[in-house]
């Protein structure tokens, strides 16, 4: 199955890309995704956004599934779909 990632904010800075394009099996969870996002951008991903082994993305951070935040469906165990779009985010402050 196809799964659009959309980067956006400080991620979108640091990878230097707007989105990706994955493949993943049948059945694959957002954790899925963010461990392989973890392998392809390495260090900087894994120490400011996501650690593979943890229940949540790191403080500052958003990750949507076509446009429902993870915390109000399964979190990072949420399964994926054929199609589905996620968007990992910084969160905005004001001042």
């Amino acid at each position: 199955m196809k799964v659009r990632v959309q980067y956006l904010g400080y991620i979108r800075n640091m990878l230097r890309k707007g989105e990706d394009e994955f493949e993943l099996g049948e059945g694959a969870s957002l954790s899925d995704l963010l461990n392989k996002l973890a392998g392809i951008y390495g260090e900087a991903f894994r120490r400011e956004v996501f650690e593979p082994g943890l229940k949540d993305v790191k403080t500052g951070f958003v990750v949507t599934v076509n446009g429902v935040l993870m915390g109000q469906l399964r979190g990072v165990d949420t399964r994926l779909n054929d199609g589905d779009g996620v968007i990992l985010m910084t969160l905005m402050s004001g001042g």
